[in-house]
């Protein structure tokens, strides 16, 4: 039986072009975002978390294997 994302997830990372592609995907698959970015720091590294919530009736997303 296939695993299903889950309908709110929070997406976390250092601010590069990796976590701006994973929250871009998880649009591009249907969720949407739920409130703004959040961001910290540590040192000179910015760290950001996003929330995206599934709000169609269909079932989410497959996760990757």
């Amino acid at each position: 039986m296939p695993q299903h994302l889950p309908r709110y997830r929070v997406l976390t990372g250092p601010d590069d072009d990796n976590f701006c592609h994973r929250v871009s995907d998880a649009l591009e698959l249907g969720y949407e975002l739920h409130g703004g970015p959040s961001i910290t720091t540590k040192g000179d590294t910015a760290y950001l978390a996003q929330a995206v919530v599934w709000k169609r009736d269909d079932p989410t997303p497959e996760a990757p294997d």
